[in-house]
């Protein structure tokens, strides 16, 4: 690691452990909130962490490594189409349990996997109807205001009346969130292995794009998309709240409501 690298990791984790989870051309090192405790009660093996594990709750910054988006193509990933999501999220509703909950909310809110099965509920704002990812745990590194939908409201309300530890979601320890597999043994269990978790945020922006009048932009901000164009992102300072709060709640309805049609 660089000698004058500044790291206030809170005594948490051991010299060993970040030699192994941070790069050596780390200029920046941030940890986010309960990052460290999360790291202490769910990855703990012995004297040493789990350093796969450990590195999900680190965030770095490498002066040399290029962004991703100039050395990767953009990969697609598999969708259900949006016309077939009520029948898909009646399906899911009959498994009952946590996991099709995490997933429902996923749907409803158009986030990554990491964002929800990560959630704690000091991000979120029951009185408000908001939901706030802070920009550590954003792929853009960028603090994501979400308005809940009616829908998404409910789940949280039925999480919250067994709420134990931090996360909304919980694993098999409460104190821990629960494993990204989960959400791919529901897709398994539906026999759904021709679509993945992520594509969902594909139906949410073909539904937009397709069936509704939304500019692009208001459906890229919902899915937390940086503007491209660096002359237009310097114009564009807002989040377009308002204007998501309604596009999302009709994309509640039409995914929950048709259920019932």
């Amino acid at each position: 690691m660089p000698s004058r690298l500044a790291i206030s990791l809170s005594g948490t984790l051991s010299r060993r452990c970040q030699r192994l989870i941070i790069p050596s051309n780390a200029t920046s090192i941030t940890p986010f909130p309960y990052s460290f405790r999360r790291v202490g009660l769910c990855a703990k093996r012995g004297s040493i962490f789990d350093a796969n594990y450990a590195a999900k709750w680190v965030s770095f910054r490498c002066k040399s490594t290029p962004k991703r988006s100039k050395v990767q193509k953009v990969q697609h990933h598999p969708a259900l189409p949006h016309a077939e999501l009520p029948e898909f999220l009646q399906s899911l509703r009959a498994l009952g349990g946590t996991a099709p909950l995490a997933l429902e909310f996923l749907i409803l809110t158009a986030t990554r996997t990491s964002e929800t099965l990560n959630v704690v509920w000091d991000e979120i704002d029951m009185d408000k109807q908001v939901w706030v990812i802070p920009a550590a745990r954003m792929k853009a590194e960028k603090e994501h205001r979400i308005p809940l939908s009616k829908q998404a409201m409910k789940i949280l309300k039925i999480q919250m009346e067994d709420a134990g530890g931090d996360f909304v979601f919980p694993g098999r320890n409460e104190n821990c969130p629960m494993s990204n597999m989960a959400l791919l043994q529901l897709l398994k269990r539906l026999e759904r292995t021709d679509i993945t978790v992520h594509g969902f945020r594909s139906s949410f922006r073909d539904w937009v794009g397709e069936t509704t009048h939304y500019p692009r932009e208001v459906a890229e901000a919902a899915l937390a998309h940086g503007i491209k164009d660096k002359a237009e992102a310097a114009y564009a300072r807002g989040d377009l709240f308002t204007k998501r709060a309604k596009m999302m709640q009709e994309w509640a309805d039409y995914v929950v409501e048709n259920n019932r049609k």
